[in-house]
């Protein structure tokens, strides 16, 4: 009996660390004003975000020095990714 309460613990743990990193979690959604390229946090004009800024570090580089997108933190400690249209094209969880 020991055993199976055990890998139920286990098997839940690993669904809600599924949960936690999947998109279907609001924390991770695009419907989340905090994710949206519509808050001007994550926004391409914000200065932080733009590719002219060199002295940001939300930008992202190839490995010739061109900006590709930049990346902008979450409250939660993870990063929203988004490519130089503003266009979000992903998140890390963190």
């Amino acid at each position: 009996m020991i055993k199976y309460i055990s890998l139920m613990f286990v098997a839940t743990a690993s669904a809600d660390g599924l949960y936690d990193s999947s998109p279907m979690n609001f924390d991770n959604n695009i419907m989340n004003y905090e994710n949206s390229p519509m808050n001007f946090d994550n926004n391409i004009m914000n200065y932080e975000n733009s590719p002219m800024n060199y002295n940001s570090n939300r930008i992202i580089r190839d490995d010739s020095g061109n900006a590709t997108g930049y990346a902008v933190p979450k409250a939660n400690g993870g990063l929203n990714i988004y490519n130089l249209d503003g266009i979000r094209e992903g998140y890390l969880y963190e």
